[in-house]
């Protein structure tokens, strides 16, 4: 036994650990694919690709059409980006203090990001100990917390001021802008503060001021790790249900305007999942295989946007 023990040294003892903590994470990853597109594809050739790319859901009528899903949940993502982005915890003390008047009436869809960079580089130490917690509190927010509020906040303000239901594409956009906030401020912040401090002194050197050279120097430097976090703001949205589901109207039909419900893949798997069965159940399966595919494209087309990026 002692010689057993003796050629499991420490050393050994964990890199078993790793490899076997790496072949269940590359496991159950390979199972869920497996899964999918086990019972998703034949269930496409099942329905046949115009079916199945229509424009009508009608599950009774043998109608399996998931186009208005897609869209919807193409809409949601971007509007999510466009508008949530622009919210922060500390965008108002960043403006106040910092942003130049010419950079206020064009301020990108970053203010997330710039966030991100008040916290990293202009935040004193005693507010950076408060709100740091304040953004780490708010990812831990459950998903269904995020839903009611919309639904008690921001559908009401959203009645008042369109005449509506109040629940459609703009409202969920507006939601989920927030809910993916907290993501993209702490890897951005976290790439920012990765940046050699030498980046920064080096632009001080030549004469930029402070801000140019966090905008100029460092903040180019983290571009990756920006993007990172973008992806992961991505992910978040397109994949979130309950939030959605309770503000978003979910009617499965072409998104019309900003202000008309719609439904996502997500939320459509969620409401009729636990009453379909047959083909109904394996077109629903199916939608998840569209899902996966959706989220790995945007995930390819950021990691070429990032090999592109000469930092």
């Amino acid at each position: 036994m002692r010689q057993l023990f003796a050629f499991f040294n420490k050393e050994q003892v964990m890199r078993v650990v790793f490899l076997l903590t790496a072949c269940v994470s590359i496991a159950a990853v390979v199972l869920i694919c497996a899964y999918l597109l086990g019972n998703g594809i034949p269930t496409i050739r099942e329905i046949g690709l115009g079916n199945f790319f229509g424009k009508t859901w009608k599950p009774s009528k043998d109608l399996y059409g998931i186009v208005p899903m897609i869209v919807g949940s193409i809409y949601v993502t971007a509007g999510s980006l466009i508008i949530g982005v622009p919210i922060g915890i500390l965008c108002a003390v960043f403006m106040a203090r910092f942003c130049p008047k010419k950079l206020y009436p064009v301020l990108k869809p970053a203010i997330g990001l710039l966030t991100a960079i008040y916290m990293a580089r202009f935040c004193p130490k005693w507010l950076y100990r408060v709100v740091k917690p304040a953004v780490d509190l708010m990812a831990g927010i459950p998903s269904i917390v995020y839903g009611f509020f919309g639904l008690v906040v921001i559908v009401p303000m959203m009645q008042s001021l369109t005449g509506t239901s109040g629940k459609g594409l703009l409202t969920a956009s507006i939601l989920l802008g927030i809910m993916i906030l907290p993501t993209i401020i702490g890897v951005a912040e976290t790439s920012i503060r990765a940046v050699p401090e030498s980046y920064y002194e080096g632009s001080l050197a030549l004469g930029a001021t402070h801000e140019r050279s966090v905008f100029f120097a460092q903040l180019p430097a983290a571009a990756s790790g920006v993007m990172s976090g973008v992806i992961l703001g991505v992910g978040r949205a397109i994949g979130e249900t309950m939030a959605v589901i309770m503000i978003a109207g979910n009617q499965p039909i072409m998104p019309r305007g900003l202000l008309e419900g719609l439904r996502t893949m997500t939320a459509n798997i969620v409401i009729e999942m636990g009453y379909a069965s047959g083909l109904h159940r394996r077109a629903l399966i199916a939608t998840g295989v569209v899902l996966f595919v959706f989220i790995l494209l945007i995930n390819t087309c950021f990691s070429l946007l990032k090999r592109r990026d000469p930092a």
